[in-house]
């Protein structure tokens, strides 16, 4: 049975997710912006199924939509959505496809076209077109050493484009229509459209049509709901800070060392760590590892609750989310587990695996800390 501070750490955590749900930010950019009747629409990222579902709401079901997403991410869709999944983090055969398919959808439109198009979290990953010469395998490789190396999202997208024919504005250069409108939900520090899935929806640098780019939601817009949420349940919001640039166990002895100094209320963080993975890692995230990491230093402190999560409701190649976590998770063999990589293994034995499932945003990672 949950506790308050459990309960309460979950629904602020909750809203701040939801202020920034797919749906819910593209109807309101498409109003406020007044978007006209696009003639195609293309989505792609965890998010892409909420983001067009928008699209339907606000004009018609018949507006020619491409959908490429995470497996396990759909949502129910109108007949005129072609929806192609696909693999994160590790991009697959499906990523191939759905890249072919974007690529070739952008190219065939007509000199008259309105393209909308839809980008969140996980589009480097899901659609791809290799350079010449670089097969799946080799990206496949490069990807995972990216990925185990500790690399920011910065200097990894800017390799990616490097290995790209459609990111860093490639894929908008074969665009012959009108307008391009980019809608985009902010995975990344600085909330840059040329660094949300690797500059997919990011015009070149030179073009002759009319681009429109907005970004509709972000973490800073998380950590106000948050931070709102929190205060109507009676609580006073001590931190709120988009700070979680840096490998994870560096962050666990700043934060902990933090909640263990500052006043009691509500503490939030948001951002997106890195982490160095060992030649054949575990079970296990960056949100998790981080929650693990930051138990061994919050050991023993009464009164304190702290959820370190994903808002897109995956953490790494799992179905976790991150981890809830107190002064008791702690145990010694934790030692093992950050070692091996294996957090969720050690969270799952001691019930504090936090599982959300897809939420339709992603904006990057958020903890919620109460503190009595």
């Amino acid at each position: 049975m949950k506790n308050t501070r459990q309960d309460h750490v979950e629904k602020i955590w909750w809203h701040g997710v939801k202020a920034v749900q797919g749906t819910a930010c593209v109807a309101k950019a498409l109003v406020n912006a007044q978007v006209t009747r696009p003639d195609q629409v293309i989505a792609v990222g965890k998010a892409a199924c909420a983001m067009a579902a928008a699209v339907f709401d606000v004009f018609d079901e018949q507006v020619p939509t491409l959908v490429v997403t995470k497996y396990d991410h759909l949502a129910p869709l109108p007949a005129a959505a072609k929806v192609i999944e696909a693999a994160h983090p590790l991009p697959d055969e499906n990523s191939l496809i759905a890249g072919y398919e974007v690529w070739k959808t952008v190219r065939q439109l007509p000199d008259n076209a309105h393209l909308l198009m839809l980008v969140s979290g996980g589009a480097s990953a899901l659609a791809e077109l290799p350079v010449q010469g670089m097969t799946l395998s080799h990206l496949q490789t490069e990807t995972t050493q990216m990925l185990a190396s500790g690399l920011d999202i910065h200097a990894m997208n800017a390799r990616r484009k490097e290995l790209s024919m459609i990111k860093g504005g490639k894929l908008l250069a074969e665009f012959s229509g009108e307008l391009v409108t980019t809608l985009a939900i902010s995975d990344v520090e600085g909330d840059s459209l040329a660094i949300i899935g690797s500059g997919l929806g990011q015009a070149p640098e030179s073009y002759r049509y009319s681009f429109d780019p907005y970004i509709v939601a972000s973490n800073a817009i998380a950590r106000a709901a948050c931070a709102h949420k929190a205060t109507s349940l009676g609580h006073k919001v001590i931190t709120n800070q988009e700070t979680l640039y840096a490998d994870v166990f560096d962050l666990a002895k700043t934060i902990g060392h933090e909640l263990r100094q500052l006043p009691a209320g509500v503490h939030i963080w948001g951002g997106e760590p890195t982490i160095v993975l060992p030649p054949d890692p575990g079970q296990g995230g960056r949100n998790q590892a981080l929650a693990l990491a930051l138990s061994r230093e919050i050991s023993g402190v009464v009164g304190l609750t702290v959820l370190v999560a994903g808002t897109d409701g995956t953490d790494g190649p799992t179905d976790a989310a991150g981890g809830l976590i107190s002064g008791v998770t702690w145990r010694e063999e934790g030692h093992r587990a950050l070692r091996l990589a294996d957090s969720g293994h050690f969270l799952e034995q001691q019930g504090a695996v936090f599982k959300s499932g897809p939420t339709g945003t992603n904006v990057m990672d958020l903890i919620v800390a109460i503190k009595d």
